[in-house]
């Protein structure tokens, strides 16, 4: 017996919604277990002054996967990752690097930019070595 045409319709747009939901869901994990994002995550964590800035809880939001800020490719990662806390929201922008395929991620620059526009330093890379870090 043929189905009518119209719940083909129907059932093929919302098999395909659900489809494209997915995806987008396991993108956004795969950047968040990306060890340049953890490594920012973590830097953030580490700096009481951003933290207070945006107050507690500290909340971190999905990236904008359209924003083209954000670019990943085999030895560049730059990220803007939505932050928002009580007293704030903004974005944390992460610069990271790797020397070749299947290195580990060095960060090179992870900053605050709250929505009033002040922007908090959370961690520079300096030297030559890329063991040698500086926090801002």
């Amino acid at each position: 017996m043929p189905v009518p045409l119209g719940k083909l319709v129907l059932f093929t747009s919302m098999t395909t919604s659900g489809g494209c939901a997915l995806v987008y869901y396991l993108i956004q994990k795969t950047f968040s277990r990306a060890s340049y994002y953890q490594l920012a995550l973590e830097q953030l964590h580490s700096r009481p002054e951003a933290l207070e800035a945006l107050g507690t809880p500290l909340n971190i939001h999905y990236l904008q996967l359209t924003d083209k800020y954000n670019f990943v490719d085999i030895a560049n990662a730059q990220l803007k990752i939505p932050v928002s806390g009580s007293k704030s929201e903004g974005h944390l922008y992460v610069s990271s690097s790797r020397d070749a395929p299947f290195k580990r991620w060095h960060l090179e620059e992870v900053f605050l930019e709250l929505k009033d526009g002040e922007q908090i330093p959370v961690f520079k890379h300096s030297g030559e070595n890329g063991d040698e870090v500086k926090k801002e």
